[in-house]
């Protein structure tokens, strides 16, 4: 099972993608994590992109897709992966349809959850507090979701017109958009 979990900053992405690797064993692949990860390790990459993410822009098409596919390999042997952010444009939707086609596998589901705006901002107010991530500050935030708006809500119509796209409520408690995701995937 390859499936896309996709939606604003702050919707809960990497938290139910998270609970899914737990319940099903698949792989998170999480560019963000995996920037951050280069960015805390000092490497060539982390110091390159450093200074895009923490003003909240996106790190460039190229350099997130040769992360994923790296990393399928991987998926392959877990059974799956669960795209966590990514894509977020539809020139990386495509090429990750491209990846995936030529390892002769697809995305089989998109999940889009959705989230208020105000929620949001509550949300990545608290995961700031707790975390201290340099891109959830008020005016990070603020480029995140234009940027999602402008870049990423264009998934919507790509992945409607494929029959894959999944609405799912995320708002409420973590368990109660689990169970939601859950019966989505048909669980």
């Amino acid at each position: 099972m390859n499936l896309v979990m996709f939606g604003p900053p702050g919707a809960g992405k990497g938290t139910q993608a998270k609970r899914l690797v737990a319940d099903y064993g698949w792989l998170q692949l999480s560019t963000g994590d995996m920037l951050r990860a280069s960015i805390a390790a000092g490497t060539e990459l982390g110091l390159k992109v450093k200074g895009i993410m923490d003003r909240g822009d996106l790190v460039s098409d190229d350099v997130v897709i040769a992360l994923i596919e790296e990393r399928l390999p991987e998926a392959d042997i877990a059974g799956g992966a669960i795209f966590d952010g990514f894509p977020r444009t539809v020139a990386q939707a495509e090429a990750l349809d491209e990846l995936l086609q030529s390892r002769g596998t697809q995305i089989d589901t998109v999940l889009r959850l959705v989230v208020d705006q105000d929620e949001l901002v509550a949300r990545m107010e608290k995961r700031a507090a707790e975390e201290g991530r340099a891109d959830d500050t008020v005016e990070a935030f603020k480029v995140r979701l234009e940027n999602y708006n402008a870049q990423t809500a264009p998934l919507i119509p790509y992945y409607e017109g494929q029959g894959k796209l999944s609405d799912v409520d995320g708002m409420g408690e973590m368990d109660e958009v689990a169970a939601r995701i859950a019966a989505a995937l048909g669980q």
